[in-house]
């Protein structure tokens, strides 16, 4: 099963849709939030989580979180009355390759505490995945554990795409969401990152809305609402983000969503999202994605679609530092490796100096049997930070993730008064970590390293 979405054909109306919500962003060139009247009580943590694949190491003293399994563990064995997951596939079970390998037991290890969590606690159980799709996991899980199991159709919705959320929501009250899939390789042999929010109801019950469209989409003959109703509506979005506490530091925070037809009134668009940050970075911007592109990659004939692409050359020439970092894995296209060196070219102009530079994450096999493992060792990392935000993801960066495929963005926007140690600071050091690290390599040395080969 591949790492990554394939989003279906047919995308022009989408794209059209996109690009004229991209020109109307409520804030066009504003650097200034909404001041929002809504303010959360509850004593919510918020914990980066990471995954680190087996023998990647870094120097002592480099920024260490969490591990992903062991945040989503704390949240099955958390849950007191429900679980509820979005997914665009799962193998949590080792056995979808032909061999065993043992670096698949935390995904194992996942997979037996949902079916406790169902079966012996009663936990109820609720999966949106993406159809079409035959998982065995989901199929054992609904046998056995009594969950209840919708598959989103997107050809048949609106026309191509797919669900490629990665979302775990218990009790409404605690949540993560990031760039791992539900695939044993995402905990041991995928680079991933995402956050655990816990105790946070004012945040969750608004991740709950979401999962709830999606819920509503996976019924049969279900479409997609012209004006969704109001029950799945609300009011903490960009404009209007949710004053809340993160580790006792005070932000404010909001759920992006994409695509545009899935956000009901209230919501702000997933790219809208991005554009409005990077519009509101005043030093720096740093992208850590697996793949970037200005065009769609799905679509036949390909589009172009520079919407992001253009707010990172606007950030540059206008005085702030951008960082990419991509990812470079057997399954990159070799365009993708172009449209980031065009970006790198910025930094070569004195009229106005442009500080614009790009660099390509390799995670290496250590051993011949990560070598053989499909699908595996790669920078799965899909997130934003600038210095005032911080902005997690479930997409990649190309057209084709916020014009038909499903997905959702976490949004922290860091006040320069809080203390230090905040989750944008935690961002940023872990991007600083990656990108400085032995397994960061500009084009021309990935090149030349290719080119020994």
């Amino acid at each position: 099963m591949a790492c990554e979405a394939t989003p279906q054909p047919g995308l022009k109306v989408w794209f059209c849709c996109v690009f004229l919500l991209t020109c109307i962003v409520s804030l066009g060139e504003s650097s200034t939030w909404g001041m929002s009247s809504q303010t959360c009580t509850d004593p919510c943590s918020l914990t980066l989580v990471e995954s680190i694949p087996d023998n990647l190491t870094y120097p002592a003293g480099s920024p260490v979180h969490p591990s992903t399994y062991d945040g989503l563990l704390s949240l099955i064995n958390s849950a007191k009355q429900s679980i509820e997951l979005a997914s665009y596939y799962w193998t949590l079970h080792g056995s979808d390759i032909s061999y065993h390998d043992d670096s698949d037991w935390q995904g194992e290890s996942l997979f037996k505490s949902l079916l406790k969590a169902g079966r012996d606690r009663k936990i109820k159980i609720k999966i949106a995945q993406n159809s079409p799709q035959t998982s065995n996991d989901t199929m054992e899980l609904a046998q056995s554990a009594g969950a209840e199991v919708r598959s989103l159709n997107f050809t048949r919705l609106i026309g191509s795409g797919i669900l490629h959320t990665k979302m775990w929501l218990i009790d409404r009250q605690h949540f993560y969401v990031g760039s791992a899939n539900f695939d044993w390789r995402s905990f041991t042999q995928v680079k991933e990152l995402g956050v655990v929010v816990r105790n946070c109801s004012c945040l969750a019950s608004d991740m709950g809305k979401l999962f709830d469209g999606y819920w509503y989409l996976g019924k049969p003959n279900a479409t997609v609402p012209k004006s969704w109703p109001d029950t799945y509506s609300t009011t903490i979005n960009f404009t209007n983000p949710l004053q809340v506490k993160f580790n006792s530091t005070p932000v404010t925070s909001f759920l992006s969503s994409s695509p545009p037809s899935f956000c009901a009134m209230g919501r702000t668009v997933d790219i809208d999202s991005i554009v409005s940050i990077m519009r509101g970075a005043k030093e720096f911007i740093y992208v850590a994605v697996m793949d970037y592109s200005p065009t769609t990659e799905f679509a036949y004939p390909r589009e172009y679609w520079p919407v992001i692409d253009d707010e990172l050359r606007k950030a540059a020439f206008r005085g702030v530092q951008v960082k990419l970092l991509g990812s470079y894995w057997p399954h990159t296209h070799n365009d993708m490796i172009t449209y980031m060196e065009s970006l790198s070219i910025l930094s070569t102009s004195p009229r106005p100096l442009m500080d614009c530079h790009v660099k390509l994450f390799i995670v290496p096999a250590y051993t011949p049997s990560q070598s053989k493992i499909p699908y595996a060792r790669v920078n799965h990392n899909k997130y934003m930070v600038t210095d005032r935000t911080a902005y997690i993801g479930t997409s990649n960066w190309s057209g084709d993730y916020f014009i038909s495929t499903a997905g959702i963005g976490f949004v922290v926007n860091q006040p320069e008064s809080s203390t230090a140690g905040n989750s944008r600071e935690q961002l940023e050091k872990i991007f600083l970590r990656d990108w400085y690290s032995e397994y960061a390599h500009t084009i021309p040395q990935l090149k030349k390293q290719l080119s020994r080969q």
